[in-house]
């Protein structure tokens, strides 16, 4: 068979897909198109036929939509493609529209509502006529939480017998394997993840503030990219030995393997995180919302603990909550979460899944 991916990030499609296309190397024949980004040469050294495909991300020009969705019919088409899978907003909607164009079979994946579609306004009322549009003839679609699919359901956008519920990306279990917990006097806290208002980057910072200025023993570590404008802040905070930034990390495993607890106080719209399923399956009690994205792989002091959305002193007192633990108690936790993502969230069960639906 011809499968073409439709993205619009190399760095996703290849962290969290790459084994599902490795699968299907196998016996078929792998398209990916997405902007060009430094995973490119990755997925071409995988095998893969690299299409280069330039759209804005969060551009809301509908000529250049247009022509996307012209591209995207060009490229079926060229490429004789078998089945299209997509993933978020764009290649869901204009994807989606090119194989209806095309009579090609697609899967579509919802990787998260986004801020634009779960909030009311003008923005949901275009994207809910856009992804009813898009995910209408899809032949499946795959939702990383109950919620999101509720949500879409209500809106008419797809009917449920069209759906399946996935865990999210999953966790690759040997990847990310079962680290040594850390025995030190010190503390380390980290937050991984795009610097940005909706993660709960502020509740972050003013929890390591307050905790600093009490546990000296304490550290909070910093890990991605500047989303919204926070990079003078995060400088100074550095300046002033309140965190310590380690910006974009290749291999996260050196930072789990220091850290003792991972914290994400996020009420962005998330399919369901990756940085908690990769914590989990390190070992890494988690601290986190108790909402879309999140609250699937949580369960209140058993993997670690439950923090109310947008509130500083309540992530201040779950710190502090979780520096009363012993180290044996923190451990507990963590090898609870790591049984809790073997059983449940294991990559393996997203690709059979997909691979079903696929040569179906």
């Amino acid at each position: 068979m011809r499968i073409l991916f439709l993205a619009n990030d190399d760095e996703g499609l290849y962290k969290f897909r790459k084994e599902l296309i490795e699968r299907l190397l196998k016996d078929n024949e792998v398209f990916v198109s997405l902007p060009y980004g430094k995973y490119v040469e990755n997925l071409k050294e995988m095998g893969c036929t690299y299409i280069q495909t330039e759209f804005e991300r969060k551009g809301t020009n509908p000529i250049k939509d247009i022509k996307l969705i012209s591209f995207y019919k060009k490229i079926i088409n060229n490429t004789k493609a078998d089945v299209v899978l997509t993933y978020t907003v764009k290649p869901n909607v204009y994807g989606g529209l090119a194989c209806q164009i095309t009579n090609t079979k697609y899967l579509v994946n919802i990787t998260g509502l986004g801020s634009a579609l779960e909030n009311p306004g003008i923005l949901q009322k275009i994207l809910v006529v856009l992804y009813k549009l898009g995910l209408r003839k899809a032949n499946k679609v795959f939702f990383q939480n109950e919620t999101n699919r509720d949500f879409m359901i209500e809106k008419n956008i797809i009917d449920r017998y069209r759906t399946t519920i996935i865990p999210g990306s999953g966790v690759n279990l040997d990847e990310y394997k079962l680290l040594d917990y850390p025995n030190g006097n010190i503390t380390d806290f980290v937050y991984i993840g795009r610097i940005m208002k909706e993660k709960g980057f502020d509740q972050y910072i003013d929890a390591a503030k307050y905790i600093k200025s009490i546990y000296s023993n304490t550290r909070f570590h910093i890990c991605g990219t500047y989303e919204d404008d926070y990079k003078n802040e995060v400088e100074q905070l550095v300046a002033e030995d309140v965190v310590i930034y380690h910006g974009s990390v290749e291999n996260m495993l050196d930072i789990y393997s220091i850290i003792q607890c991972t914290i994400h106080p996020t009420y962005y719209p998330e399919g369901l995180s990756n940085v908690l399923l990769e914590s989990l399956a390190c070992g890494r009690p988690i601290i986190t919302t108790d909402r879309p994205g999140c609250k699937e792989v949580i369960v209140d002091g058993v993997n670690g603990f439950v923090v109310k959305q947008k509130d500083s002193k309540d992530l201040i007192r779950k710190i502090e909550k979780f520096l009363s633990l012993s180290t044996k108690e923190r451990k507990r936790l963590g090898l609870n979460g790591r049984q809790k993502v073997e059983t449940e969230f294991d990559r393996n069960i997203v690709i059979d899944t997909y691979l079903e639906e696929i040569y179906k």
